[in-house]
């Protein structure tokens, strides 16, 4: 295999959205934004996507890895990688050729883009030249036939392609990245996928707060890699009070910061939102928990989903919450029935109706609480409330039968009395009975 050296610097968060949104665009945006951004660049970002978006591969014939040729081509340039598959374990990429590789998968530069960061379309044959090189594989492995090596290699092109081609379960993906939101702790993954269905497929920014690994350095971000493979148009942030930057891939970057610092937060939504979603699994401690919801609810998208995982802290004392059966004033679920009040403002009464609604209540509009998770759904809220007219009891609501009123027959004895005379048992003429 001959490899290339990486002289080039990576292209950051900020010129990776601009080739996402150029995708979404028009062809001609999109080769303007690379042509900016350099094609070299933008191929060392696509090639490290694909093999990121691989699937973990299956691979049981065989003991030794199946190389793939990966070649991105672009008004005459070809840039090559090889991407190596070995049974269970994630691929590995390289810049360069390999000579017996399996398998050469060629893409133009600009229908790779759409693929890997456009909008979801129906995939369409022969937008990626494929020649198979088996013979060339199996020179490596004498031992080995060389149906062998083919049904390897079957294998291993599968599980890199299916990461271009198909969305990805999240359950699956919490797994595979070590995340706890599926699985034994919690089984988030589920509600998740519900409420960011209609998210998925467009240009988010993600804030998590909390990276995972605890005091540690060197561990962490499993759910921000999770989430980077879900919004496969995304830019992911982590933000955790310890430095997490083991982290940091293409589209996912980890800032250093306390949740309970409202002026960080500010400066940090400022920098790097307004976001799209925002999760909140760090601390967990209830007054944590507060601030920074009042203080990123702002920095927070219309349409955009607000998340509090962990409610259970509510009733932790350890956590700031409230020992007993009932979670009151400043814990997380306090303010979830804070909020349910604050969502028909418009409807309230008394001498304090009609004031002008604090931020939550007038930018909430939805609220979905589950086992430990509430998802916050942020819009304006100003539909009106009922009008005046209906406040009042409508007329014989609340009225009573007449003294002596019999009650109304039920549907077996009126079924009765129509079909037989008053006190007989024979049939009404024209009955069912008599036409019997």
């Amino acid at each position: 295999m001959t490899t290339e050296p990486d002289l080039l610097p990576p292209l950051d968060n900020a010129a990776i959205e601009r080739l996402i949104l150029a995708a979404g665009g028009r062809d001609e945006t999109l080769r303007e934004a690379v042509g900016a951004l350099g094609v070299r660049q933008v191929c060392a970002v696509l090639a490290d996507e694909v093999a990121f978006r691989a699937e973990v591969p299956v691979m049981d014939l065989m003991d030794s890895p199946v190389q793939l040729q990966f070649d991105i081509t672009h008004d005459g340039l070809r840039v090559p990688h090889v991407i190596e598959a070995s049974h269970g374990v994630p691929v590995h990429l390289f810049a360069g050729t390999a000579e017996h590789a399996a398998m050469l998968v060629e893409y133009e530069l600009t229908d790779l883009v759409h693929d890997l960061f456009g909008p979801a379309r129906e995939r369409r044959s022969g937008r990626r030249r494929t020649v198979p090189r088996f013979e060339e594989a199996a020179a490596r492995r004498p031992d080995l036939r060389i149906l062998t090596v083919t049904r390897s290699a079957h294998q291993a092109v599968t599980a890199v392609l299916s990461g271009i081609d198909k969305p990805a379960d999240l359950g699956a993906l919490a797994v595979r990245y070590y995340s706890d939101k599926w699985g034994g702790l919690h089984w988030f993954t589920p509600h998740y996928e519900r409420h960011f269905a209609d998210l998925r497929d467009k240009p988010v920014r993600v804030l998590e707060i909390g990276v995972g690994g605890y005091t540690t350095t060197t561990f962490g971000g499993g759910s921000l890699r999770m989430w980077r493979r879900f919004f496969t148009r995304g830019l992911v942030y982590g933000l955790d009070i310890f430095d997490k930057t083991v982290a940091d891939q293409p589209r996912v970057k980890t800032l250093i910061g306390s949740q309970d610092d409202p002026g960080y937060l500010n400066a940090m939504a400022a920098e790097y939102g307004p976001f799209d979603v925002i999760i909140d699994d760090g601390s967990h401690v209830n007054a944590h928990v507060l601030t920074s919801f009042r203080t990123l609810l702002p920095h927070l998208n219309p349409g955009g989903r607000y998340v509090i995982e962990d409610l259970w802290t509510a009733y932790s004392t350890g956590y700031g919450g409230i020992e007993g059966t009932t979670a009151g004033a400043g814990t997380s679920i306090g303010l979830l029935k804070e909020l349910v009040d604050a969502i028909h403002y418009e409807d309230h009464s008394g001498p304090e109706a009609g004031a002008e609604p604090g931020f939550a209540a007038a930018n909430v509009v939805g609220l979905h609480v589950y086992h430990n998770l509430a998802v916050i759904e942020k819009d304006r809220n100003a539909e009106g409330g009922v009008p005046a007219w209906c406040r009042g009891p409508h007329p014989g609501q609340f009225a009573t039968p007449p003294a002596g009123a019999q009650p109304s027959a039920t549907p077996s004895s009126a079924t009765q009395s129509s079909a037989t005379q008053p006190g007989s048992a024979e049939p009404a003429p024209g009955s069912d009975r008599a036409a019997g």
